[in-house]
């Protein structure tokens, strides 16, 4: 097995092109585009197998935007383990949230990130469920409703597109600022 994508491509929090505001993107999907979704889904689903993480020293993540490999475009790629080696994938270009639930929760044993490479205390409240629009590789529009695991990831890969990392939500003088007002999960 070739991997794509190593975990050196992916940027460390203190890269400022985390910061950018990703730009729209056009379709149809240029040749590198789709390239690169695709090594972003195989990094993802081999991050979260074991045995292949292991060998080939891959960070586990279940979602990845292009902004984490220095490309300022508005698009990411989730890969949810639903069942042992069984993987729901999901790629969304252009995503907005258009609705999203008054229940706020968190991450309980805390949310993490492939661009922080460290253990980072805290809250970040999101919410439970949200409904998001985008688009497919072919460029129709989807809708989405997600819940709980998949809808914190959405929202930290929107954040990700807007230039916000996880750890800009957390209270720096109280990280557990609000924990009794949030569900854990």
């Amino acid at each position: 097995m070739v991997l794509l994508l190593k975990l050196k491509d992916i940027l460390d929090e203190k890269d400022k092109r985390l910061r950018f505001i990703s730009k729209e993107v056009e379709f149809p999907l240029t040749k590198k585009d789709k390239d690169t979704i695709n090594s972003m889904i195989e990094y993802l689903k081999n991050s979260q197998i074991e045995e292949i993480a292991m060998k080939y020293d891959l960070r586990p993540g279940m979602g990845m935007s292009a902004i984490q490999l220095g490309i300022p475009k508005r698009y990411f790629v989730v890969v949810n383990e639903i069942d042992e080696g069984e993987f729901e994938t999901y790629v969304l270009i252009n995503p907005k949230i258009i609705s999203n639930s008054v229940e706020k929760i968190y991450v309980e044993i805390g949310e993490g990130c492939l661009s922080v490479n460290r253990p980072v205390d805290g809250i970040v409240p999101r919410y439970a469920r949200v409904t998001v629009e985008a688009y497919d590789m072919e460029g129709r529009k989807v809708h989405i409703r997600a819940r709980e695991e998949l809808a914190i990831c959405f929202q930290h890969e929107i954040d990700h597109l807007n230039g916000i990392l996880f750890i800009d939500h957390i209270d720096k003088k109280n990280p557990f600022k609000g924990k009794d007002q949030y569900r854990a999960i």
